[in-house]
């Protein structure tokens, strides 16, 4: 079955990861400059952690959006569902050590930092939500059409009936 607003989810996550990766390198910059938010000598854990989910997250899009359409020996459809659901996990873990971590909510005010931070919560949890959507509906895909031939544009010659 072509979903045919799948490549549209592709493009939204990738937008929103790298809006992600600019709001938590923007947060692990804060922690290492001299304003010192931070009581460690660099940045906490949790802010490294969605840096790195980021990174990985457009690494997975282009594997799973542009590899089927250019280089399809490449390909592999169960390669692709287990990076998907890694991924979703890997969005749920940090988006939830980032929110513990932030606390809140807060009044920001006119503080780029703590709007920074609540914003890197809040895409980190849109970012699983998306991921979490692309691994069910690839999961439902692969499971449709597991071990057989599902094109439905060749017309079959059975028999009606009578």
């Amino acid at each position: 079955m072509a979903y045919t607003f799948i490549p549209i989810v592709h493009i939204v996550t990738a937008v929103f990861a790298i809006v992600e990766l600019g709001l938590t390198a923007y947060l692990a910059s804060q922690y290492n400059s001299w304003f010192r938010y931070y009581d460690g000598d660099n940045s906490p854990s949790r802010v490294n952690f969605m840096i790195f989910n980021s990174v990985w997250s457009l690494l997975v899009l282009a594997y799973v959006g542009v590899v089927p359409l250019y280089m399809t020996s490449l390909f592999h459809r169960t390669a692709a569902l287990a990076l998907n659901a890694v991924t979703t996990i890997f969005w749920f873990a940090g988006a939830i050590a980032l929110a513990v971590f932030v606390g809140g909510p807060w009044e920001c005010g006119s503080d780029s930092f703590c709007g920074s931070a609540e914003a890197a919560v809040a895409f980190g949890f849109f970012l699983w939500a998306l991921f979490c959507c692309l691994t069910v509906i690839d999961a439902l895909d692969s499971l449709r059409s597991r071990g057989h031939n599902v094109s439905t544009s060749s017309k079959t010659n059975a028999y009606p009936g009578a």
